[in-house]
């Protein structure tokens, strides 16, 4: 009984890893192409995206 409970939850992990995966490219293919321009107390900060 506890071999099964094992593969469960190697399963499960499995599941977990692959949906954090698909969120985290999601995320990072939606964010905008070009230059970003912040400006705070640190004086004007450029970045290319």
């Amino acid at each position: 009984m506890s071999r099964n409970n094992g593969l469960y939850l190697i399963i499960g992990a499995l599941v977990v890893a692959v949906i954090g995966l698909g969120i985290y490219v999601y995320q990072e293919e939606s964010q905008p192409k070009g230059v970003e321009l912040r400006i705070g107390e640190n004086g004007v900060a450029i970045e290319e995206n």
